[in-house]
């Protein structure tokens, strides 16, 4: 199993990464607003190192559908304080720092500040010198498919082919990373859930995952707790814990490296057997 690495290091190939989620926002659709001061910020990274995660994501600006962005300072102010107090504390946080990001200047601050990889829901589209930064900084990259913004995402989620478009937009968005000097196993490709997606979509990208491997590149999925499960099935609140951890699971099965979600501890457990599953048949 491939997984995806950075100058200096990467995530272990031998299991199934998790990557803990950290919204450092006030309206992000599951956990917006618990998190927002640094203190709070602090004890969710450690609970999440606890939980058994292989990455922390922190992420300033949040993309649920219909939200409108931030401006750059407040999302500099949201996610550097953070980065710098994980890495500069009395004991320096061990997991690696993702940020999730789709700005240029948020991306170079965060990974001067110690961040490791960019997770760009926007697949380096936004602001296409992103890129540039990342290859720079030698960094590893997560890109994403989405039509449109957030803010308008689901306005048009009919496609003539949902895998098709995923593919050939991810292969631009590879090809344009590769172009800005960011390795191929630097990278790492994120199908998008939720995303520009109906709810029949996103099971139809669950179950079709695996295509995503004739990328070559690491496949994170982020499923966790989104409005597929209330739209598809009527799950809210904490039902969607059961339907996230399936969702975790089929990824497994079907190549997924890294799995990004906000129950690190019942994610850990579910894709360690998932994996050894997976690995069972392959022997």
């Amino acid at each position: 199993m491939r997984n995806l690495r950075w100058q200096g290091g990467g995530l272990a190939a031998e299991r199934v990464a998790v990557m803990g989620i950290l919204n450092v926002t006030p309206d992000s659709f599951f956990d917006g607003g618990r998190y927002g001061s640094v203190d709070q910020a602090l004890a969710r990274a450690k609970q999440i190192l606890e939980e058994g995660a292989d990455v922390l994501d922190v992420g300033g600006e949040s993309t649920r559908p219909g939200s409108v962005g931030v401006s750059l300072d407040e999302e500099l102010n949201r996610v550097l304080p953070i980065v710098r107090a994980l890495r500069t504390g009395s004991a320096p946080y061990p997991l690696p720092i993702s940020v999730d990001t789709s700005r240029a200047e948020v991306a170079d601050a965060a990974l001067a500040a110690g961040a490791e990889v960019i997770n760009d829901v926007t697949g380096g589209t936004r602001e296409p010198e992103i890129l540039d930064v990342v290859g720079q900084r030698g960094a590893g990259l997560v890109l994403m498919h989405m039509r449109g913004s957030p803010e308008t995402m689901q306005d048009n989620v009919e496609y003539k082919d949902l895998v098709a478009s995923v593919l050939t937009q991810l292969e631009h968005c590879c090809a344009a990373a590769s172009s800005a000097g960011v390795p191929l196993e630097y990278q790492a490709v994120d199908p998008g859930i939720g995303f520009g997606k109906s709810a029949q979509g996103c099971l139809e990208l669950l179950a079709r995952l695996g295509e995503l491997q004739v990328l070559g590149r690491p496949i994170l999925l982020g499923a966790s707790r989104k409005s597929f499960l209330g739209a598809g099935f009527g799950h809210e609140g904490e039902q969607r814990l059961v339907g996230s951890l399936v969702a975790a699971t089929q990824g497994v099965l079907a190549g997924a490296s890294i799995v990004r979600v906000h129950d690190v501890q019942a994610t850990r457990l579910a894709v360690d057997v998932a994996a050894g599953i997976r690995d069972a048949c392959s022997r």
